[in-house]
């Protein structure tokens, strides 16, 4: 049996022009990104199809841009495609639009809390104290053992995203990230690349960005999600929905464990993969982690129709 996940990209997926086919070819996605402008009290839409770039990067922006991008994609093929033995995940950001998609919370409610969600994660660390790396070529355990050395020599560093095999971000202290360069060999890392990010995320410099949203979680009544869906936390599914605002709280200044999360899916039976949203990236990673599961993504009406003819076929 075909058993299908849907996957929703996290920050860095993002470009100007995004949605925009969307918007005009479908009321459902129209009616989403209405009610984005409505929710924030600004206009989203404009950002998203005409950026410019600089803006729809500034962490408070991208975060709610892709999130109704992500929403406007999924309210057409929720009301077009067949959605049973579904399975829902996202890397990081994307964690909310399953959510989201999931019933858990309405969209307005998740467009503003992500809008505060990327004001604290922007705000947490000044800028220039924080950074983070890509590291290439290397195992899990040699990235933790390079994230120990270095924060014992010069000052935090630590795992930040698991993405798929030899490829692991970790992200701390602006000393640490500038020696962390020079040492890259000693741990048989091939390669690790300065990311341009604005803040270390999902370390434990973002602490105060999770205590500040924990506030805002705890205002909100969510409702036990309509399918499974996976913490990047802890890899567990949501089961109800009583544990979504501390995981949500914790998923801040926690790594994101995305390869995990995939494995753990797979291993439950899901054989195709489905990236909803902007770009390619979980597609990608999808693909090392286990080259047999089939992977796709849907950010143009071309992708979607291609795939509805897949699932029908």
């Amino acid at each position: 049996m075909n058993k299908t996940a849907f996957v929703f990209p996290g920050q860095g997926a993002q470009y100007a022009g995004m949605g925009k086919d969307f918007y005009e070819n479908f009321k459902e996605s129209k009616e989403i990104f209405q009610k984005a402008n409505e929710a924030l009290g600004f206009d989203i839409t404009r950002l998203c199809f005409e950026g410019p770039d600089e803006d729809l990067s500034i962490t408070k922006i991208t975060q709610p841009a892709l999130l109704t991008v992500c929403m406007a994609i999924y309210s057409v093929l929720r009301k077009n495609s067949n959605m049973d033995s579904v399975v829902m995940g996202g890397l990081s950001l994307g964690e909310y639009s399953a959510l989201t998609a999931a019933d858990a919370m309405d969209f307005e409610t998740a467009v503003k809390l992500v809008y505060n969600r990327g004001n604290y994660m922007q705000n947490a660390v000044p800028v220039g104290e924080g950074g983070m790396l890509a590291l290439m070529g290397c195992t899990d355990d040699d990235a933790i053992r390079f994230c120990k050395d270095i924060t014992e020599r010069f000052g935090l560093l630590e795992p930040a995203n698991f993405n798929c095999p030899g490829q692991i971000v970790v992200g701390g202290k602006k000393e640490a990230i500038e020696n962390a360069l020079q040492k890259t060999a000693e741990f048989n890392i091939r390669k690790a690349v300065k990311l341009q990010v604005s803040a270390p995320f999902h370390t434990s410099m973002l602490k105060s960005a999770g205590t500040r949203l924990k506030e805002d979680l705890e205002k909100i009544k969510f409702k036990k999600p309509s399918c499974n869906v996976i913490s990047n936390v802890d890899t567990e599914y949501y089961h109800d929905d009583l544990v979504i605002a501390d995981k949500l709280e914790k998923q801040v200044y926690n790594p994101v464990r995305w390869e995990a999360c995939v494995r753990k899916m797979i291993a439950d039976g899901v054989n195709t993969f489905v990236e909803i949203g902007p770009g390619k990236s979980l597609s990608s990673f999808i693909k090392k982690i286990d080259k047999n599961v089939k992977a796709v993504n849907i950010d143009s009406i071309s992708s979607l129709e291609t795939y509805l003819q897949m699932s029908y076929a």
